[in-house]
């Protein structure tokens, strides 16, 4: 199983980025998958977290309202557009299944700093 992120940078307050992961040797249509984040000295969060067929969506509190996660199933990629962001947000962003997260292995995660 191999999870890639992609999709990270700098961004100011405000701003908007759209993260990717793209996952490989698993039945990936069949996962409720999940985007998690880590920031320095903090323990890995989930964030955001969506069905295997996509119609059920949960977000965190801190993120609701400015995040969405999407899936496409064909692609075996799920997405995580990321708008208004605020300082808070800066942490390393990581894709796995929901919601326990960690059954397959850690991705090199996409890191994501909004700083003006």
């Amino acid at each position: 199983v191999q999870l890639v992120e992609s999709g990270g940078g700098l961004v100011q307050p405000g701003g908007s980025l759209r993260l990717s992961c793209v996952a490989s040797g698993m039945f990936f249509s069949a996962q409720d998958m999940g985007w998690y984040r880590q920031a320095p000295e903090r323990q890995r969060e989930l964030v955001a977290r969506i069905t295997a067929g996509g119609v059920l969506r949960n977000y965190a509190e801190a993120v609701k309202g400015r995040f969405t996660i999407s899936r496409d199933n064909a692609k075996n990629t799920v997405y995580l557009q990321m708008n208004n962001l605020v300082p808070e947000d800066t942490a390393v962003y990581y894709c796995n299944e929901a919601p326990k997260g960690g059954v397959w292995p850690w991705g090199r995660g996409a890191q994501v700093t909004v700083s003006s």
